[in-house]
């Protein structure tokens, strides 16, 4: 039975006691969404692989004080094995799925000449084959029960932007934009909406080291017109939104939540 007072204090009241996968939810992004989802009233699937089973706990308990449902399961989105599990935890403690984010996601950095094959195919496997899997899953289970169910696939500005260094993640995460658009065109019909979100340079954990050092922060600031790094949260309210009743017209975007350094900040103030 639905509360009423639950339900006042939800921004998205077509979200409360509807079910979600957010893949890689253990920390940064992912947690991020994951525990805005829990706050709206929703049952969040928490998928982590590496992170440390305690941490996961202490998401569980913050999504469930919040107001939401929670159970986590440890599998590797990379592997058929792995995003199968995923699915069975919804349907064995939820019964149902109604939202998947596909947000799991790694970098390797080095000189493209020197990268090991093996790294490359790991961050192929798990940044682009994990949004497949993820994806293929979640469509089929919409299409066996008419459901008009959401998919949102975790991207980024390299999507768009080269990145030396780094060619495997930014070869992933374009193959995830045309991924989006494609699949989006396939599924429009039949009332699955898949969208993407890119965000730019966030507070989280795997850029913490980065950061760490003040000229790679300073750097990194210059670059950004708005002038400051963004925060996770700051993504998990466009997630929560997108996959609301009041993005209902919106399929096959990808919404750049960047600070606006995909606008070529060297223009800026007319320059050029």
């Amino acid at each position: 039975m639905v509360n009423n007072h639950s339900l006042h204090n939800t921004r998205y009241p077509d979200l409360y006691g509807k079910t979600a996968v957010v893949t890689g939810s253990s920390s940064g992004i992912g947690e991020a969404i994951a525990r805005h989802m829990g706050s709206e009233g929703m049952n969040v699937v928490v998928n982590y692989y590496s992170s440390d089973d305690h941490a996961v706990e202490g998401i569980i308990y913050l999504i469930e004080e919040s107001g939401g449902h929670a159970v986590a399961v440890k599998a590797d989105v990379g592997t058929e094995e792995g995003v199968q599990a995923i699915y069975d935890k919804a349907i064995e403690a939820f019964g149902d799925l109604d939202v998947w984010v596909n947000n799991a996601g790694f970098e390797i950095q080095s000189e493209t000449h020197l990268v090991d094959y093996q790294d490359w195919q790991r961050v192929i496997h798990v940044d682009m084959d994990g949004v497949f899997l993820g994806t293929k899953i979640a469509v089929k289970h919409f299409l066996d029960h008419n459901k008009q169910g959401n998919i949102l696939n975790t991207s980024s500005i390299h999507d768009v932007i080269p990145w030396p260094t780094y060619a495997s993640y930014a070869t992933a995460k374009a193959g995830v934009l045309m991924f989006t658009k494609t699949t989006a065109l396939e599924y429009a019909a039949r009332g699955i909406r898949i969208n993407a979100i890119s965000p730019g340079a966030l507070e989280t954990p795997i850029n913490a080291a980065r950061f760490a050092d003040q000229s790679v922060r300073a750097d990194t600031t210059a670059m950004i017109p708005m002038k400051k790094i963004g925060d996770p949260v700051d993504v998990a309210n466009a997630a929560v939104w997108l996959v609301s009743s009041e993005a209902s017209y919106i399929t096959g975007t990808t919404l750049y939540i960047d600070g606006g350094i995909t606008l070529y900040n060297e223009f800026q103030g007319g320059r050029g």
